[in-house]
């Protein structure tokens, strides 16, 4: 096993433990509602934002105790944000990491309260996180903005309000992959560097903002040219549903080599930053070369 491999996995497994705790001690009724939750909580999935948090605590020196529910949060938000994606009214998808979807599992009016309460439950806990100082205030407040209106919410209304637009420019594709996807790949970066006193805060917002953008082309070219045994999901829904893609703008071979100059431009960005970026180096690569 590589040391990037050792690494995914030993963060993968420290966070499964929160997690493990956090579902141990969840109990609400009725009792449909905690089994919806934790069925897409524990449903698999590479946990690549808390591996990424705690990565960055490790860069920076932060203990990983101060990041559990900053990662759990995080988490949190972003499974609910995959049931809620995978409804009839949006991206109508009934598989999930291989598995029947929250709504095809549990209803759909259940699979919309389950990802509900994993919003509020994870504004809980950040707003528990606040009363430990103005660092946290600040961690909680860039993540809640990643997640709302001027992030995920945002780049999620405009990925709708796009398909079948003919209109649709590089622009607007843009600002779709920085909001709907890049944003909650940036706030696992920026909240370590927050907690540290804003260390390298610049240059980890940049590298997150540009490796989530990597992350959603290469989702856009593996819904193209890949395989459901591997992804799990359904593909070829963007060119049924008229997504905004960059596979729609440029073709394969154009969204190819913008994602080799996203991931050129990911490299650079971590020369910027002194200590041991190799994790986040070969992170690149696995992203630009995913199959799943």
């Amino acid at each position: 096993m590589s040391d990037f491999n050792e690494r995914f996995s030993q963060y993968a497994a420290e966070f499964e433990a929160v997690l493990e705790s956090f579902c141990s001690k969840l109990d609400c009724r009725p009792q449909i509602l905690a089994d919806s939750m934790k069925y897409s909580l524990t449903a698999g999935g590479k946990r690549v934002r808390p591996v990424m948090m705690y990565a960055a605590g490790g860069l920076l020196s932060v203990p990983r105790e101060e990041l559990d529910n900053f990662a759990l949060a995080t988490e949190l938000i972003h499974t609910y944000s995959l049931i809620h994606d995978d409804l009839p009214e949006m991206d109508n998808d009934d598989f999930r990491r291989g598995k029947p979807s929250n709504h095809v599992v549990f209803g759909a009016g259940n699979a919309v309260l389950a990802g509900d309460a994993l919003l509020t439950t994870a504004c809980s806990m950040l707003v528990r996180e606040c009363y430990k100082g103005a660092a946290q205030i600040s961690a909680a407040e860039f993540l809640l903005d990643c997640a709302g209106i001027y992030g995920m919410i945002g780049g999620q209304s405009a990925d709708l309000l796009h398909e079948n637009d003919p209109t649709c420019d590089e622009k607007t594709l843009g600002f779709i992959y920085l909001n709907k996807t890049a944003k909650m790949l940036t706030a696992p970066l920026v909240i370590p560097s927050v907690l540290a006193g804003g260390k390298y805060y610049s240059e980890l917002k940049l590298f997150g903002e540009n490796i989530g953008a990597l992350f959603q082309l290469t989702d856009d070219i593996l819904d193209f040219k890949g395989d459901f045994s591997e992804l799990g999901k359904s593909t070829g829904k963007d060119e049924r549903e008229g997504k905004c893609t960059a596979v729609a703008l440029f073709g394969a071979d154009g969204a190819e080599l913008r994602a080799d100059m996203l991931g050129d431009k990911c490299l650079k960005i971590l020369e910027g930053i002194e200590g041991d970026v190799s994790f986040f180096k070969e992170l690149v690569m696995r992203v630009r070369t995913r199959r799943a």
